[in-house]
């Protein structure tokens, strides 16, 4: 590879960490095509991108992104999916294809600049989707003043309720 094609493709992978959320760090090691395609697709799904990366240029690339404290784990067979919408959809579609894979192993994540190891990746990809979460927060958010609106017709139905008893009796 030339030098002019190593920092272009060092600046693609830092243009990259640049835009994404959430990186996820795993090792590919004795995948065929097939089934990387295959995770590719499904994560191209849900906006996320998944590059086998050279280590050495990934390493440089990270430099003044603050992804920085993955470059320990730059080694062997190395790819990164990057996540640019929704992190918890790419943690659910990697930690299920490591499950189906057993040779795909997740090594590290980073989320909003921290490291996220991969019980908290596993924790991650157990969470409802953004939309999900969304319409949650709305239902609670309608429940308050709905609740709000029965106190209050209480008191008035139940002062009525008091006057035609005090009607019916006289």
């Amino acid at each position: 590879m030339q030098r002019e094609e190593k920092n272009q493709v060092v600046g693609d992978i830092h243009e990259r960490f640049e835009k994404a959320k959430a990186a996820f760090v795993a090792d590919y090691r004795g995948l065929t095509v097939e089934k990387l395609t295959t995770l590719r697709k499904s994560l191209r799904d849900s906006k996320v991108d998944f590059k086998v990366v050279k280590n050495t240029l990934a390493k440089i690339a990270i430099k003044d992104v603050g992804a920085e404290p993955l470059k320990d784990y730059f080694q062997g067979t190395t790819a990164v999916a990057l996540s640019y919408v929704d992190p918890v959809a790419a943690a659910k579609i990697l930690i299920q294809f490591a499950k189906d894979e057993p040779n795909f192993k997740l090594k590290i994540g980073l989320l909003d600049g921290k490291i996220v190891s991969l019980d908290e990746i596993k924790a991650i990809s157990e969470l409802p989707s953004r939309e999900i979460l969304l319409a949650k927060f709305v239902g609670m958010l309608n429940a308050v003043p709905t609740s709000l609106v029965g106190v209050l017709s209480g008191i008035t139905r139940k002062f009525v309720y008091t006057l035609s008893a005090i009607q019916a009796k006289k």
